[in-house]
């Protein structure tokens, strides 16, 4: 706006009222930051402090040991093939899940609220966790792999697809049921063509998540080549898990990639 000689003030993009609440969150969140900071006493410099440590762990992974390359891409493939499965099965069974915790689908209540409890637990068990009570129950290998990223990706799903279902325009189902449709007729041509492209595009980012989580299973035991990282890392063989590492990171880029390209062209 312009002043009493002519010139132009900027006028403040925010009023008053918002400023003082920018002002507060910021002191409150400070405020958290150093209380936390004291009663668990962890603080930023102590990472300064250490970087003399840092250095020096870092440089045990270096020359890169390349000709341990050849022993990773079988454990590699494995992990990429537990992720498969596990995102293939975890599809499929949560596509009836995420109807029934649709609040615009399912109208009993009673059947909503619980299986929204349900899968709610299953989303608060993280993935490693659930590793290490399936390895117990299965034993050291794939198959508690493959059942833990499955129960970790269902409930990943069924969040993110009960909630695409529950923006979508009920018009069409109306007038399905309307003409005499029953349940599974409104779902198909009404339900399933509105979510069909969200539905693949979140599959796809599950199964990027299940191959980043696989690795981590493996050093509890679940399979992949986790399980090769974890046994070089206890022989104190760095070269070779640098090499596992640097491995696993082009695999991951190349499939975040296609994966990427794929999702924008069905969304």
């Amino acid at each position: 706006m312009p002043n009493n000689k002519g010139k132009f003030i900027p006028k403040s993009l925010y009023p008053l009222k918002t400023k003082r609440i920018i002002t507060l969150s910021l002191v409150a969140v400070i405020g958290f930051y150093l209380i936390s900071s004291i009663t668990t006493e962890s603080f930023i410099i102590n990472f300064f402090m250490s970087i003399g440590n840092i250095t020096d762990l870092v440089g045990r992974f270096f020359p890169v040991d390349w000709s341990f390359a050849g022993m990773v891409w079988e454990k590699l493939f494995e992990t990429i093939h537990m992720a498969i499965i596990s995102t293939t099965v975890a599809t499929l069974i949560s596509i009836p899940f995420c109807l029934l915790t649709a609040s615009n689908i399912t109208t009993n209540k009673y059947l909503y609220s619980s299986m929204r409890f349900i899968l709610n637990i299953i989303r608060t068990i993280p993935d490693i966790v659930l590793a290490v009570v399936f390895v117990g129950l299965f034993g050291i290998g794939v198959f508690p792999g493959i059942i833990a990223l499955t129960v970790f990706a269902i409930g990943i799903l069924v969040k993110l697809l009960s909630e695409t279902i529950e923006s979508i325009d009920m018009n069409p189902s109306e007038a399905i049921k309307a003409s005499g449709g029953n349940a599974l007729q409104t779902i198909w041509f009404a339900v399933m063509p509105q979510v069909l492209p969200q539905f693949i595009s979140f599959s796809l980012y599950v199964f990027e998540i299940n191959i980043r989580a696989s690795v981590v299973l493996g050093l509890v035991g679940a399979g992949g080549v986790g399980q090769l990282i974890n046994s070089q890392i206890n022989f104190l063989n760095y070269p070779a898990v640098s090499v596992i590492v640097l491995i696993i990171f082009a695999v991951v880029v190349i499939i975040d990639y296609i994966s990427g390209k794929l999702r924008e062209g069905l969304v």
